[in-house]
């Protein structure tokens, strides 16, 4: 026995022919049964095919981009509208507040205006009475001289009778009684509370105001006066005082509450016109 008679291989031991024979033998059949089906079917048959469409990733991203893009416009116009409506907000604010600073300031000038015209007015108005109260006072002065000079008196000499007695001795009897507005008597008066008071004694009656004691009777001028007659300040038909005269150019009547009624002369303060009713 040699020496390495007992030693084993290391060597991997080789497939067996039977092993490797009958894997052919499989491979061959399944090959075989392929080409009998292939020549079983009909020559011009085609290939069955079945195609799946599966939706693709390139449209789910375009018909995103579409609606964020839309979304996009649409917040962008809304913006923009808020802004549109924003400025025409403050264009209207703006133009309303200067529309009504544009018209205060055109009252305020209106009002400025007609007070400065009714200022005038009222200068011009002022001027021209004391234009007639210097005229009136001139040619009763000028009467006065004349009438003393012709007759050696004046037409304070003259007898008062009749109505026009009683109602200056009325007046003259008042004479420091007190000064009181809306007064009717017996210890105090208003102007033309006393004038209606002293008509009365002579049976005639007058409203109570001093605008309408002046529109009654007739009108006459200063320089023609007689006892009796109603003398007024202001216009006739707006009279706001009223007196008597009691002749010698002098009057009677209710002047203010500091003064009473007194017994004046009419250069004191010279009436602006006076009417006649007895």
């Amino acid at each position: 026995m040699s020496q390495t008679a007992h030693i084993p291989s290391h060597r991997k031991p080789r497939r067996g022919a039977s092993k490797l024979s009958l894997r052919a033998g499989v491979a061959g059949g399944v090959l075989s049964t392929i080409a009998v089906a292939g020549a079983a079917g009909p020559a011009n048959a085609e290939p069955l095919t079945e195609t799946v469409e599966m939706p693709t990733l390139t449209s789910l991203d375009t018909d995103l981009a579409s609606v964020v893009a839309a979304s996009a416009e649409a917040s962008q116009q809304e913006a923009l509208d808020l802004s549109l409506r924003a400025q025409e907000d403050a264009a209207l604010q703006k133009a309303a507040k200067e529309a009504k600073k544009a018209k205060a300031e055109a009252v305020r000038k209106a009002e400025a205006e007609k007070a400065e015209a009714e200022k005038a007015e009222k200068a011009r108005s002022e001027a021209r009475e004391r234009a007639s109260r210097t005229a009136s006072r001139t040619s009763l002065t000028a009467h006065s001289s004349a009438g003393t000079s012709a007759g050696g008196s004046s037409t304070a000499s003259k007898p008062v009778t009749g109505s026009a007695a009683a109602i200056v001795a009325f007046a003259r009897a008042q004479v420091g009684d007190a000064y009181i507005s809306g007064g009717t008597g017996p210890n105090s008066w208003d102007c033309s509370g006393l004038v209606q008071a002293a008509y009365r004694q002579a049976g005639i009656s007058l409203p109570r105001v001093s605008s309408s004691q002046s529109s009654m009777g007739t009108s006459v001028s200063l320089s023609s006066l007689q006892p009796g007659d109603i003398l007024y300040w202001g216009s006739r038909s707006g009279s706001y005082h009223v007196a008597i005269y009691v002749g010698g150019g002098k009057y009677v009547g209710a002047q203010n509450p500091s003064t009473g009624v007194v017994e004046r002369s009419l250069d004191w303060d010279m009436p602006s016109g006076a009417v006649r009713i007895v």
